[in-house]
């Protein structure tokens, strides 16, 4: 029966065809290995239903017949059902917010997709929603995801961009690479986040995506450009571009944000990394011209809740901060930054080790707690003041700078 197996993929990949598509809103079924084609042209209120099981080796594919050259407007919408599909090259432009979900990974609540991938397409918008209605761009459901090379540009009104959803442990496992988040102006309150990863009644489950390589640019909906509400996240070599918000690690333990680069350019408001709970990795990270404070500033670790309902904030434990680099941020570190009266844990258990300062005319540090429950180890730093009582683990001197290189647009996105 082993012997088979290669002959029979064979077979599949020989069978495979491409399939004109002629009427977007009734698909044709697909076998294996399948593509679908859509015409070049305008198409207006389609809702699009994709339904297939392909193989990882022979996915169904749904794509346009030139990229970038299939575009759906007003209340088209798009849903995957089955597993190891493939969208590519599809342009949702100007999408209608009445619609709320514009791109879901599943059918219907019962009826979710596996293993998907959306690549090199693009939704954008020019419209000035009035933010009475929520709308969301993507939504994943399921397990093992990718969204790579796509373009998501211009989303106003209220609602997250980019959703993650978990209904069981063992959802997520998602891949998250090489995608181009564009501006996205100030909403004024809650809801304009550009990615969220689960929600405040999951966000003990263990998703363990991996968000890297993707340009943020001016994506300032609200204070949190990314939501992280789940565990087990990786945020990895990603560029923050004069970003009015931050990589919040909202709820959730053990996330680790690695190698992004935050670069402000002296902008009103753009900010780092905000830290609350448990077992976080924030490490060699770049972080230059940011001018945020509070819960903006380029490190903030949060006050937590004693006894914290899951919607609140959880006590800063055991996070390392390691191998950062500051460069000209206006605050640099702020630790104990509350939101409410009902605040009062500081981080306890929590390391700064190995971290390079180049602040000169700021202070290093703003408490608004006790520091108790910090260590600091072989930090180096050029600023203006520390702001804390002297240690031996922060060095006054020149710090060794190495600087990482901002994403280059043209290496994410839709290619079209």
């Amino acid at each position: 029966m082993r012997a088979l197996l290669p002959f029979l993929g064979l077979v599949t990949f020989l069978q495979a065809k491409d399939i004109p598509v002629t009427d977007p809103a009734a698909l044709p079924a697909a076998q294996p290995g399948d593509s679908l084609i859509l015409p070049e042209g305008e198409f207006r209120d389609v809702e699009l239903l994709l339904i297939g099981t392909g193989t990882k080796a022979a996915p169904i594919t749904l794509k346009a017949a030139v990229p970038g050259k299939t575009i759906f407007t007003g209340k088209s919408t798009l849903r995957l059902s089955g597993e190891h599909l493939v969208i590519e090259g599809l342009h949702f432009k100007e999408p209608d917010p009445s619609v709320g979900d514009l791109i879901l990974f599943r059918k219907d609540s019962k009826t979710l997709a596996n293993q998907c991938r959306l690549t090199n397409c693009a939704i954008t918008s020019t419209l000035k929603e009035d933010g009475t209605k929520e709308s969301r761009w993507l939504g994943l459901y399921g397990i093992g995801h990718r969204v790579d090379h796509c373009s998501f540009i211009g989303k106003t009104g209220k609602g997250t961009t980019f959703v993650v959803w978990l209904g069981k442990e063992g959802d997520g496992k998602h891949q998250i690479d090489h995608n181009y988040f564009g501006p996205r102006e100030k909403l004024g309150k809650n809801g304009g986040e550009t990615i969220r990863l689960g929600d405040s009644k999951t966000s003990m489950m263990t998703a363990a995506c991996i968000v890297e390589h993707n340009l943020f640019e001016k994506c300032n909906g609200e204070a949190e450009c990314i939501s992280n509400k789940s565990c087990g996240n990786l945020y990895r070599e990603n560029t923050f571009l004069e970003v009015g918000g931050t990589l919040t690690l909202r709820h959730g333990n053990g996330c680790t944000v690695e190698r992004n680069v935050f670069i402000g350019n002296e902008v009103n408001g753009t900010g780092g990394i905000r830290i609350i709970g448990e077992d976080h990795i924030v490490r060699d990270n770049y972080l230059e011209n940011l001018t945020g404070d509070k819960a903006r500033s380029s490190i903030c670790l949060m006050l937590g809740v004693p006894n914290s309902p899951a919607n609140r904030y959880f006590q800063v434990q055991r996070a390392k901060i390691t191998g950062n680099t500051l460069v000209n941020c206006e605050h640099p570190i702020s630790i104990g930054v509350s939101d409410g009266k009902d605040a009062s844990l500081p981080p306890i258990d929590t390391v700064f080790e190995g971290n390079q300062i180049s602040c000169p005319k700021y202070s290093l540090v703003e408490a608004f707690c006790d520091l108790g429950g910090i260590t600091w180890k072989a930090n180096t730093a050029a600023v203006k003041a520390l702001g804390i009582p002297a240690t031996s683990g922060i060095q006054i001197g020149e710090p060794k700078i190495s600087k990482i290189n901002p994403i280059a647009r043209s290496t994410v996105g839709a290619a079209w």
